[in-house]
């Protein structure tokens, strides 16, 4: 999922970083290629090359998973491609999707057809698929899940471009965790809970992409929502749709809050710091997202950004659970004090940001913010990741996709 995008040049981010840590200079981490196996130097090639949000999270992880994980998000990132490019029949794009997960037990097969930017991990499918990692990671009795059925008109919650495209992916990257022994079997175990983090991001990807996807032809808000508001989805960018565009998308992040409490329960059991890094860090910038959202009107007319220096500030806290509840308490009170008194939405918006301070006050929670940065948690890794988030937006991201949990 593309959270954050475009946060600047590499060297304009380490000034950032170096300013908020007070000159800290921590020496960036690097892959040991030379022990790699050609195959998958190249699968790192490809991630850097097509991952504009999980390449500097993924390299960060510890041990195998690192590896693991790469190959999980190169499968989905080639499933995903064939699901964005609009070039491709439909008469054609259904059976590819449909039948995708066999192409892993087919060495040899390629697809050349796509006229999609990141094509290269289809054309270059076998050196993703031979990698005995594809098949333990991504098979349908391993720990990925790659069985997806294909529903383009769906609906918001158990459909295509939720449960199936965002939800396994959660439940697929819980179950790596578990099986690489960094974390509790429980992890994988408990689906319902990996499944929300993975909706959370993707409905929020899909309530900040509402202008993006109507230009590109694209349509992921559900039906059952915006007809209640307008005649046909496009309407809500009309000037005087204003009022029943702004109920719409109220609606839309309300349900998007829902999965809230479950985020903050996955990541309270998460004990490995490089996987709770991993994780925290998208669902962070996807709440910051959200109350940027929340009622406003900019969502219909251009881009709606968070700042660089509050994606920085971001990233830099979401290290340890204290600093995540203080995050998401902020946020969902600024949410809060942007409820109107005559939004449709607003009892069901009031409930569920009672359970989320429920869930998140805590004494830190009641002490700025600033208080929770420690610059323990500012390890190598995470340094690497800050600086690699250049590639990532708080709002201008692709359409919404498996591998971007929230994104690219």
């Amino acid at each position: 999922m593309d959270i954050v995008k475009s946060l600047g040049h590499p060297e304009e981010m380490y000034n950032l970083l170096k300013f908020k840590m007070g000159g800290c200079r921590t020496v960036m981490p690097k892959l040991d290629y030379e022990t790699m196996t050609e195959t998958m130097r190249t699968c790192f090639l490809y991630l850097n090359q097509t991952s504009r949000s999980f390449a500097a999270v993924i390299q960060a992880l510890d041990g195998e998973l690192r590896q693991a994980v790469c190959i999980f998000y190169l499968v989905l990132r080639a499933l995903d491609t064939v699901e964005d490019d609009m070039s491709i029949p439909l008469e054609k794009k259904v059976p590819l999707l449909q039948d995708f997960h066999s192409f892993l037990y087919q060495p040899e097969w390629r697809f050349t057809e796509s006229q999609e930017k990141d094509r290269q991990v289809l054309e270059d499918f076998p050196t993703v698929s031979v990698t005995p990692l594809a098949l333990s990671g991504c098979h349908p009795g391993g720990h990925g899940c790659l069985v997806f059925g294909v529903e383009f008109v769906v609906d918001w919650e158990q459909g295509w471009y939720c449960h199936y495209v965002a939800g396994l992916v959660g439940i697929g990257l819980s179950r790596l965790f578990s099986a690489s022994r960094l974390e509790d079997p429980e992890i994988g175990r408990d689906t319902e809970l990996a499944n929300s983090m993975g909706l959370f991001l993707q409905k929020t990807n899909i309530i900040r992409d509402y202008l993006e996807d109507q230009q590109e032809g694209r349509s992921f808000w559900p039906k059952d929502a915006w007809s209640q508001f307008a005649a046909k989805l496009e309407d809500l960018a009309q000037p005087q749709n204003l009022n029943a565009a702004l109920s719409c998308l109220n609606l839309l992040v309300t349900d998007a809050l829902r999965h809230v409490p479950d985020v903050i329960s996955y990541l309270t059991r998460l004990r490995n710091q490089s996987v709770f890094n991993f994780c925290a860090i998208p669902q962070v910038m996807a709440i910051a997202t959200l109350s940027a959202c929340y009622n406003n009107p900019q969502v219909f007319q251009g881009v709606v950004k968070i700042r660089k220096g509050q994606a920085v500030t971001l990233m830099m806290q979401a290290s340890n659970m204290d600093a995540v509840k203080a995050i998401v308490s902020q946020y969902s009170q600024e949410i809060l004090q942007k409820v109107s008194h005559t939004d449709p939405s607003r009892d069901k918006t009031l409930v569920i940001l009672e359970l989320i301070r429920g869930k998140t006050v805590t004494q830190e929670t009641l002490q700025s913010r600033g208080h929770l940065l420690s610059p323990f948690y500012l390890s190598a890794a995470m340094l690497l990741a800050a600086i690699s988030w250049q590639y990532l937006s708080a709002v201008a991201g692709q359409n919404p996709t498996a591998t971007d949990m929230q994104g690219h």
